[in-house]
């Protein structure tokens, strides 16, 4: 694609930001970093950004500034924040947004409706990102492995920006999708990430956590609740790297095996061994996204009438270990079995 004067804004320089604008950046684009961490704006911007991990390694000089000292509008702003940090993101990025501009939402949840809801269909672009980064510290973040990614309209349609987004994308994951299902790939990474949420309450990597024979009928229920939800709402979830959809929606006793199986296999490739939000409880002691997107799911059922106990259950549990209440323990996983019956 051809390069554009109108530099990209990456707001929330993190796993997913940092290593998108790193490769933006690198080639050629030009890339405006914003993030809330000062030293983390200071490295960007004098040693450079380090993209680690056995994808590739290199290291990028990054125009960053934290969002206070930002100028300027932005035509094409990627958003890539916590799903709990999206509104107050919003409200700090707005005056920067060019007329006409749009805002990508590289972010994990549907995070899409908030956007929407806040500056409109016609300026929110939907984007599903299932790589495995991490921020290690200042100026440093893993690259973990390379995983489906996808770009689209919230109605559908393929339109230009969509492609110039995808062209993008392309440049970090050369198989990256231009979809007229965006729906369809973030519903399907909800299933997925109830899922990880699950691994989280234990000290176990993703793929340790899933394999647990005992726990199989947890994983399986989560999927279950997950993706009826989705059905309600008229969604077509897809599948990528194992998830399957469809063996969740049925409860297929040999569909889901698999599917866990696959995943499990999946995750024993990549560097980053345990998920994001293992990491928020066991290394950075912080809350994590688990209401903006496990959360939400729990009223939207209620409207339509669904039970979704085992999805309860998470939220409370992960908020335990937020709280200090209980440690992660493959003992909170069995909390959840009796629910599954």
């Amino acid at each position: 694609m051809g390069m554009s004067h109108s530099p990209i804004l990456i707001w929330g320089a993190g796993a997913i930001g940092g290593v998108l604008g790193a490769y933006f950046a690198r080639a050629g684009h030009k890339v405006h970093m914003v993030d809330i961490v000062a030293d983390h704006v200071e490295a960007m911007r004098t040693t450079g950004l380090r993209i680690e991990g056995p994808v590739e390694a290199f290291t990028q000089v990054l125009p960053a500034s934290t969002p206070d000292e930002l100028e300027g509008r932005y035509d094409r702003v990627f958003l890539a924040v916590k799903a709990h940090h999206t509104e107050d993101a919003l409200e700090m990025l707005i005056p920067h947004l060019a007329p006409g501009g749009y805002v990508v939402s590289a972010q994990n949840g549907l995070n899409e409706k908030v956007i929407a809801a806040r500056i409109g269909v016609e300026k929110t672009v939907g984007c599903f990102v299932n790589f495995g980064a991490d921020w290690l510290e200042p100026g440093r973040i893993l690259y973990g492995n390379r995983a489906a990614v996808a770009v689209g309209e919230l109605d559908g349609r393929m339109s230009q920006r969509v492609r110039d987004v995808h062209a993008l994308l392309s440049i970090v994951e050369p198989d990256a999708v231009a979809t007229d299902n965006i729906w369809g790939y973030l519903w399907g990474k909800m299933g997925y990430g109830a899922l990880l949420f699950c691994t989280a309450l234990t000290p176990d990597s993703m793929s340790d956590a899933m394999a647990r024979p005992e726990h199989r009928v947890v994983y399986e229920a989560l999927g279950h609740e997950v993706m009826t939800l989705a059905n309600a709402e008229g969604v077509k979830p897809l599948g990528f790297n194992g998830f399957d959809p469809d063996a969740f929606l049925r409860s297929d006793p040999d569909g889901m095996r698999m599917a866990l199986e696959t995943m499990v296999a999946h995750n024993r490739k990549t560097a980053k061994t345990h998920s994001g939000i293992w990491r928020d409880l066991a290394v950075r002691k912080r809350r994590t996204e688990v209401d903006a997107q496990i959360g939400t799911m729990i009223p939207l059922a209620a409207a339509h009438g669904l039970d979704v106990p085992v999805l309860a259950k998470l939220v409370e549990l992960i908020h335990a270990i937020e709280d200090g209440e209980k440690p992660q323990s493959a003992a909170r996983v069995d909390e959840m079995v009796p629910l599954c019956r």
